[in-house]
């Protein structure tokens, strides 16, 4: 019989950290509590030191004039429908990435970008600071990557929507290691 662990600090912070896609609370999400975060953060791993990351912060008092900037991107029978769902978050913190010479480093880059936004993730939960990494089709928009003034030789890995919560999401069961686990026996 296997003996009955207690989950350290950071196995609870992980399993028990949720994407919050709605409804915020009124507190705003402050410039300096995402700094600090970030702060942290970035002692992601990555390759070669590349630290292939910046970001762009939208703070509350501009969330709602980034959110028209965004909507406006979309066809008209969309615009509305993409602006209630961009007035949602508090704040926004977008991911943008270097995306590197070769394939090898492409995908470097990308995994240590994910592997920063996982770090913010926790560390944000932590402070009931709610975030859901988006990757919706304006990512891709060359009218966004001007809006937000992402260079040629850089990718927009995401929109991070914030903001504050006073109710948990409800925990969704993830698929058993086990059930997915495997062993090359030569």
């Amino acid at each position: 019989m296997k003996p009955i662990r207690q989950a350290t600090a950071l196995q609870k912070v992980i399993s028990e950290r949720r994407a919050v896609k709605k409804h915020y609370n009124n507190k705003p999400v402050a410039e300096e509590t995402v700094m600090d975060l970030l702060e942290n953060a970035v002692w992601a791993p990555n390759h070669g030191m590349r630290q292939p990351w910046r970001f762009i912060f939208v703070g509350p008092e501009h969330a709602d004039a980034f959110a028209e900037k965004i909507a406006a991107t979309y066809p008209n029978e969309r615009k509305q429908n993409r602006l209630e769902y961009l007035r949602e978050p508090t704040a926004f913190l977008i991911i943008v990435m270097d995306k590197a010479d070769s394939q090898k480093q492409y995908d470097e880059n990308f995994g240590a970008t994910a592997c920063m936004i996982q770090n913010f993730w926790l560390l944000a939960w932590e402070q009931q600071l709610g975030v859901v990494w988006k990757t919706n089709s304006h990512i891709y928009d060359p009218k966004v990557k001007r809006i937000l003034n992402v260079e040629e030789h850089e990718k927009i890995v995401g929109f991070l929507h914030l903001g504050y919560f006073d109710e948990k999401p409800a925990k969704q069961d993830r698929i058993s290691a086990v059930d997915k686990f495997t062993r090359f026996e030569g």
